[in-house]
């Protein structure tokens, strides 16, 4: 039969495991903390955008609007060529 391990060998790896255990914690801790941090700038950007994007299509030109002005217009000039000979 095989003799049972000394307490103190266990302990002595228990303690080492919870070493391990607290430098994978502090890892993983880490890298959410950076995928958090990462995801806050994704929001900021996405939110700049947007408001760069509000801005265009507020002050693009309303362009059937113009087409319309530009026709009625040269609808206006040909009557008063056509009324002028």
């Amino acid at each position: 039969m095989t003799q049972p391990p000394p307490t103190e060998s266990v302990a002595v790896e228990l303690e080492k495991l919870r070493g391990t255990m607290a430098e994978g914690f502090a890892r993983v801790d880490g890298a959410l903390a950076l995928l958090v941090q990462r995801g806050d700038q994704t929001d900021r950007q996405l939110a700049d955008h947007d408001q760069r994007l509000d801005n265009l299509e507020r002050s693009r030109w309303p362009l059937p609007s113009v087409a319309a002005v530009v026709g009625v217009s040269g609808l206006a000039l040909s009557l008063y060529q056509l009324a002028a000979k």
